[in-house]
């Protein structure tokens, strides 16, 4: 039992109030787990830069020279934005293939959390209120996000076991669930080049879904095929870089509950993930159906795609 939430923002004005709705809507499903907990928060984009978001269980020391040393490495200029255990690392568009490798040299004891031009994701061990504190979550802006609270049964409670998932540029996911052939998988991905780096059964979905788009795949026709690749019980919750894509099991027996108003689209475990959401008194508020993915974009569309498996 996981919790899991979700808010995507049709309306600018509400921008500057993403981190607190959605970190209040986090606190909400604490019960549901309280090993880890993590957000991830979209930007607007910049077209200059992009961002690596890094943890260290020792950030003094790993912090201290790692502007520096990583704009010596590239040779630009690089921008630290400390916030706790974690560091954004804003660099120029283009350089995050060389910024990891050079990461790697630095320190090999930096862990990478989110890679992309407007994803940044913040993730520890502890209760969702605590972890929100830490990094100051209440205060972030943003365009969409989504959030987790871990009760861990398919790996340690560890930093890098909780969710958000990043397994590819600005694509990330959050999982309540069980897959049972995530061994089997995760095999097949790492022979075909996918790095994972945990033996949390939601990295393998993550990079799964990773994989299908690296072979020409939409996040669509990935969440489909996930629907016949993936064995077990799940509801996702998929962040990119434009909106956020959700589907569940052909079951269904994780729950997930759905709210849309002129301002937003909101997901939840439970409805009362919702409750404090501006207008939720007057949204449509819905059950996700089984098998069936649903996606809303900044770029295209603030409609749903909906196609049953």
């Amino acid at each position: 039992m996981c919790g899991i939430v979700g808010l995507f923002l049709k309306d600018p004005s509400l921008e500057p109030q993403l981190g607190a709705m959605l970190t209040d809507m986090l606190i909400t499903m604490t019960d549901r787990g309280p090993d880890s907990a993590g957000i991830a928060i979209y930007g607007r984009d910049n077209a200059a830069i992009s961002k690596l978001t890094v943890q260290s269980d020792t950030p003094d020391p790993a912090f201290a020279t790692l502007e520096h040393d990583l704009g010596t490495a590239l040779g630009t200029q690089v921008h630290l934005r400390r916030q706790d255990t974690h560091s954004v690392l804003e660099i120029p568009r283009g350089t995050l293939g060389a910024a990891r490798a050079a990461l790697t040299a630095i320190n090999p004891d930096l862990r990478v959390m989110a890679s992309g031009d407007t994803v940044e994701i913040y993730k520890e061990v502890g209760l969702p209120k605590d972890v929100a504190d830490r990094f100051g979550l209440w205060s972030m802006s943003g365009t969409h996000g989504i959030g987790h609270t871990r009760m861990a049964t398919e790996s340690l409670v560890t930093t890098m076991g909780a969710h958000p998932f990043n397994t590819g540029p600005d694509q990330c996911l959050v999982h309540n669930g069980s897959l049972s052939n995530h061994n089997r998988l995760r095999r097949k991905l790492q022979r075909e080049g996918i790095h994972i780096e945990t033996e949390n059964d939601t990295e393998v979905g993550a990079a799964y879904l990773t994989w299908r788009m690296q072979n020409g795949a939409t996040l669509g026709e990935a969440l489909e095929s996930s629907l016949n690749d993936l064995d077990g019980f799940f509801t996702f919750l998929v962040g990119t870089k434009d909106g956020f894509g959700v589907v569940r099991d052909p079951i269904a027996c994780k729950p997930a509950v759905m709210a849309e108003t002129d301002q937003f689209v909101a997901f939840g475990s439970e409805y009362r993930a919702l409750v404090n959401l501006p207008g939720i008194d007057h949204a449509r508020v819905w059950e996700p159906e089984p098998a069936t993915v649903y996606f809303w974009s900044h770029q295209d569309t603030v409609t749903p795609t909906k196609k049953a498996a």
